[in-house]
């Protein structure tokens, strides 16, 4: 199985948030990439007939500078993109339950990260939080459009939760 994780492009963005979130664009796996990934887990399930691969137990991802960290990550992939014989797409990336994805000061968690490769679209959920650095922004809900480049931030409907974001001007701005 070959999939890859694109590395973030570091962009000067107003508003900020939106850069926030820029760390859930690594995870668009639909380029090629020339590093290996490095998946360690405590167990590992191949489920050939809903072509799907899931790691359990203390999952650690790696590409690069990206980690990926979940108690589980499933991997949906497809076979039929008429590339060389063997090699698969990612379809679909799922990771549950403590969900944490860096890259250099990148950071986002939260209890659940779905890619849907084919939309381009990740969606962090459960006490979804992004942060570059100090600022921060959290919600229920987090989705990214990768080659929008747009986000849109949730707050829970069922509680009074809120949208948050906290943003630190730079030191040197405005001089």
């Amino acid at each position: 199985m070959c999939f890859s994780l694109r590395p973030v492009r570091r962009l000067l963005l107003i508003p900020a948030m939106t850069g926030m979130i820029l760390v859930l664009a690594a995870l668009a796996a639909a380029t090629e990439s020339s590093e290996p990934i490095h998946i360690e887990a405590d167990r590992m399930i191949s489920q050939e007939q809903d072509n799907s691969v899931v790691f359990l137990g203390n999952v650690d991802a790696r590409q690069g500078d990206l980690v990926i960290r979940s108690d589980e990550m499933t991997v949906y992939y497809t076979n039929d993109d008429g590339r060389k014989k063997g090699a698969s797409r990612v379809r679909k990336l799922v990771c549950r339950k403590n969900v944490e994805i860096t890259q250099g000061d990148w950071l986002g968690t939260g209890e659940r990260m779905d890619y849907y490769a084919k939309d381009r679209k990740v969606i962090l959920s459960g006490d979804a939080k992004a942060w570059q650095g100090q600022n921060m922004v959290s919600g229920k809900t987090i989705t990214y459009y990768l080659d929008e480049g747009r986000s849109i931030v949730e707050k829970d409907t069922t509680s009074s939760g809120r949208v948050k974001a906290v943003i630190h001007p730079e030191a040197d701005a405005g001089n």
